[in-house]
């Protein structure tokens, strides 16, 4: 007997392993083969030969293991461990092989023995009474549907598992797994244990709703359950609003991506084992493989989920819309948390009235606080998907239809915008190229402060015109740091227009001698770094990624990289701006007001003079300057929205253009005075008057 060939009696071999061959040793023997990827012989315990391992040999892999199973056993073993396990019997003179699932999902390629007086030059094409049989389970099962009479007729002791024609393998694969499963007992608020542990947790009577505090204990009880029941599901009836369904898998190498279906409130959540199936569900939740593989490696003795439904849970602080009353929690034993497989919730068929947004709340505080935050929102038509990384208690919530706009409206938007834009950041990087080729005289503090503001918004004009093009890269990482960026400079052009404002009022008070020692240098790192500051701390609690903004036509929606979480953006951006907002306002008062006493000195000494009033010139490159326009977005809201909308885009689509004439005729000015030796420090009236001269108009030749 060479070393490369051996030979095994197999009937001698067959006595030893067909008595124990549910006992530990022999189930741990085949985990490890399942685990090793081994070759797996299964050999039925009357074969009668020789088994050549030389001929089954492969790329050098010596690891062979050789399972006996006894086709006259019908256990119904429900232990440890029997779902790894195939089964064999005979039926109409054709040998059967049993398998569950866990061998599909495994995709193992199975070796099946029978016969007498065998040689050890078997081959898969013998057609004598010792043959031998190689498939691959999941190539061999993986696409067969499920056939209930036919299982009910040959194999009534193989529900749930799958039935390979060993004799006739062109009869391929009978599924006998049915794909939707109602749980296997019933768990109600009745029950002596359950009844002991939710004392004074659950006090739903007279109509009164469910403390969120309450819930997450209920969590709790529920997730005790998952040791004690006697099968692998239980629907969980606790209270009225309150019930789900727990399942577990005891087997460690069986666990898999399990999902739930239910269409009413009022009905048992049933197990799916086929994603196919769950369409016939309005309601459906997923979880992934890898949530039971993580829960496994923290520790978790048996791998379960808890799914609970809680329709009379009392509404947060901030009295949000919850879809349906209908708040799902999720547990399973161990903090879940930053999945790549992402857990899936579906509601299907709804009819509702805003705009649907997943959010979740963590069980932590009175009262939930719900965020977006690891959640995505898909919609189509009226199913609304939910794909969350992490396991919490989980909501749609409606925002009001009047944040939507309507497809034409957002059309002609974006474009005015987006030519806007280009068109700004044209002027604007005139204006830089200007200031640094071509300027003659030297900058003076407010020109200098005015460069500031024309690089901030330059790069803001620009990240806004690149931002959905990162969007549809598609990339998590990339649209944060695209939004992160674009944040920064419009933080920094707010601060630039409060910055602008301060100095012209500075200059005013002071009558042009500003004595501030590196004033210049102060104000911007003030204005540069504050919001980088604001920009990292919302980067590093992940308040940054993809924004989508909605319309009447969902197909149209557009993404873009942006601040995901709302109470943010409405305390960062809308209350920075409004403080800013009501300086520069008021700055723009009090220089309008001194421009009109000037008008109207100059008119009352030169009666030729035909103006009359303050040219629109003058105002709105006041506006520009202190980025007053952008508080038209303050009346984006009822029926002033969208005139709001297009006021508010044409009027800062133009703030570079505006900014450009600015700056060319004070440079003009600035020249005319080239002949001061010191321009900066020149007497309080001389200042004074160039600015009212400059705020003045201009924008027109003298």
């Amino acid at each position: 007997m060479t070393a490369n060939r051996w030979i095994v009696l197999a009937g001698l071999v067959g006595l030893l392993w067909i008595c124990p061959i549910f006992g530990r040793l022999q189930t741990d023997t085949l985990r490890k083969c399942l685990k090793n990827d081994e070759k797996i012989f299964f050999v039925a315990d009357n074969y009668n030969g020789v088994v050549n391992k030389s001929l089954w040999e492969q790329n050098g892999n010596e690891d062979v293991c050789i399972i006996f199973l006894d086709k006259s056993s019908h256990t119904t073993d429900t232990g440890t461990g029997h779902k790894l396990w195939p089964q064999m019997k005979n039926y109409s003179n054709s040998l059967l092989l049993v398998i569950s699932k866990v061998h599909i999902n495994m995709q193992i390629q199975m070796y099946v023995l029978y016969g007498e007086n065998c040689t050890d030059r078997l081959g898969s094409v013998s057609t004598d009474s010792c043959q031998i049989r190689c498939f691959n389970t999941k190539t061999v099962c993986g696409n067969s549907k499920y056939k209930k009479e036919r299982c009910s007729e040959e194999a009534p002791q193989a529900q749930d598992n799958y039935i390979i024609n060993v004799t006739r393998t062109e009869e391929g694969c009978i599924n006998c797994n049915n794909p939707k499963k109602p749980p296997e007992q019933t768990i109600d608020g009745n029950n002596e244990e359950v009844k002991k542990k939710l004392n004074g947790i659950i006090n739903t009577n007279n109509g009164t709703s469910l403390a969120p505090g309450a819930a997450v204990k209920v969590m709790g009880v529920a997730a005790d359950l998952a040791a004690s029941i006697n099968g692998s599901t239980a629907a969980l009836n606790l209270a009225e609003g309150i019930s789900g369904i727990l399942a577990r898998e005891t087997e460690p190498t069986a666990v898999d991506t399990v999902s739930f279906g239910y269409s009413s409130l009022n009905e048992d959540i049933n197990v799916i084992d086929d994603a196919g199936y769950l369409q016939d569900f309005t309601r459906a939740v997923t979880i992934p493989k890898q949530a039971f593989e993580t829960a496994l490696s923290l520790n978790v003795s048996i791998a379960f989920v808890v799914v609970m439904r809680f329709t009379n849970m009392s509404e947060d602080g901030s009295n949000h819309t919850v879809l349906g009353n209908h708040v799902l929690g999720v547990e399973m034993g161990a903090e879940i948390k930053n999945l790549t497989e992402t857990i899936s919730i579906t509601f299907a068929n709804l009819s509702y009235s805003g705009i649907p947004s997943c959010h979740s709340w963590n069980g932590e505080g009175n009262l939930p606080n719900w965020t977006d935050y690891g959640c995505e929102t898909v919609v189509n038509g009226s199913n609304i998907t939910c794909h969350c990384s992490h396991l919490t208690f989980f909501a749609i919530l409606l925002a009001p239809l009047n944040e939507t706009v309507s497809s034409s409206d957002l059309n002609s938007l974006t474009i005015i915008t987006q030519v806007g834009c280009g068109l700004s950041m044209f002027f604007l990087s005139i204006i830089l190229f200007m200031h640094f080729f071509l300027r003659k005289a030297k900058a003076n503090t407010a020109t200098i402060i005015l460069i500031h503001l024309v690089f901030a918004l330059f790069f803001l004009n620009f990240t806004f015109l690149i931002n959905n093009i990162v969007a549809q890269m598609e990339s998590a990482v990339g649209c944060k740091i695209m939004a992160a960026v674009m944040h920064y400079f419009m933080l920094a052009t707010f601060t630039w227009f409060a910055v602008q404002a301060f100095h012209l009022c500075l200059q005013l008070y002071t009558r042009g001698k500003i004595e501030i020692h590196r004033y210049v240098l102060k104000v911007s790192i003030i204005s540069w770094v504050l919001p980088s500051i604001v920009g990292i701390i919302l980067l590093s609690i992940g308040k940054y990624g993809e924004q989508v903004i909605n319309m009447e036509n969902t197909e149209n929606n557009v993404a873009m990289c942006w601040i995901t979480d709302s109470d943010v953006h409405y305390i960062v951006n809308i209350g920075y701006y409004v403080v800013v907002f009501l300086f520069t306002f008021s700055t723009f008062v009090i220089l309008m007001s001194w421009v009109v006493c000037l008008k109207r000195s100059k008119t009352a000494g030169n009666a030729q003079v035909n103006k009359s009033g303050i040219s629109m010139m003058t105002v709105l490159g006041l506006c520009c300057m202190l980025g007053v326009t952008w508080g038209f977005a303050f009346f984006a809201h009822g029926v002033f929205r969208v005139p709001a909308y297009y006021i508010f885009t044409i009027l800062n689509s133009f703030q570079g253009f505006f900014l450009f004439i600015y700056y060319t005729n004070t440079s003009r000015s600035a020249e005319m005075n080239t002949g001061v030796k010191n321009f900066q420090s020149t007497s309080s009236t001389t200042t004074l008057k160039t600015i009212l001269e400059t705020y003045e108009n201009p924008y027109e030749n003298k």
